[in-house]
């Protein structure tokens, strides 16, 4: 109604009265119009940066150990396996050192223990062969820690009773006097915190009995027992990654 009133009122006041009114309309239009939105970009987020994924652990392997043998029995006559003397002693310096590869994780070590016999054909045939031993060693880090003790015990009757005769004797078909006698599977798993560098086996003590008597022996240095069939089982630590080379 004021708005009608206002126009009549216009009207009768003349055409410049209705261009006031127009104006004033068109400024509270202005005003009250929703203002243009900005055309200010904001800057594209930055790209996350991806972490390289972790490298997958290396299958395990399984191979031959490497070691340092002090005294080699010889390789079997009829399977080729080499065998190694264990001696008493205190030094693992002066042992069976078996070295680990670079691994990530625990090592496990196996190997065959024997007694070791002195075969004659002599014995045999007045039936005073029978001999039963006991042999005990033990598996050291190479800092002299005690890891682990095992021990092997076994009879020996007859020639059946050898595991195989050693080439390289003087005897009777180039074979050896001694031989491997009895067998023991050893199995021992070695963590990082026990050893991570290697191992050496020593012996401790050798007990015999004979059919005309007994005896032990403990003195260092003395062959109690053999060894074959060293194995490692350990996963391999990952390439170390190449140096960035230097610019000149």
């Amino acid at each position: 109604m004021r708005r009608a009133a206002l126009i009549l009122i216009a009207t009768l006041a003349g055409p410049s009265v209705l261009v006031a009114l127009g104006a004033e309309a068109s400024a509270k239009a202005a005003q009250t119009a929703t203002p243009p939105a900005s055309t200010t970009k904001k800057p594209a987020p930055k790209p996350a940066t991806r972490k390289p994924a972790p490298a997958k652990p290396l299958p395990p392997v399984t191979e031959p150990a490497m070691l340092n043998c002090p005294m080699t029995l010889g390789d079997g006559a009829r399977d080729g396996i080499s065998y190694c003397d264990v001696l008493i002693g205190r030094d693992p310096a002066g042992g069976i050192v078996i070295m680990f590869p670079p691994h990530q994780g625990p090592v496990t070590l196996t190997f065959n223990l024997h007694n070791r016999h002195t075969y004659s054909e002599e014995q045999i045939k007045t039936n005073r062969a029978y001999h039963r031993y006991t042999a005990t060693i033990g598996v050291l880090a190479l800092d002299n820690t005690l890891l682990s003790r095992f021990y092997v015990q076994s009879e020996f009757r007859t020639p059946a009773d050898l595991v195989d005769r050693i080439r390289g004797g003087s005897g009777p078909g180039g074979l050896k006097a001694v031989a491997p006698t009895g067998t023991e599977p050893i199995t021992i798993v070695v963590t990082e915190d026990d050893a991570k560098d290697g191992v050496s086996i020593l012996g401790e003590k050798l007990s015999i009995v004979r059919v005309d008597g007994a005896d032990t022996f403990t003195a260092p240095g003395r062959p109690i027992a053999v060894i074959s069939n060293v194995m490692l089982e350990y996963r391999p630590a990952p390439a170390a990654k190449p140096a960035p080379a230097r610019r000149r």
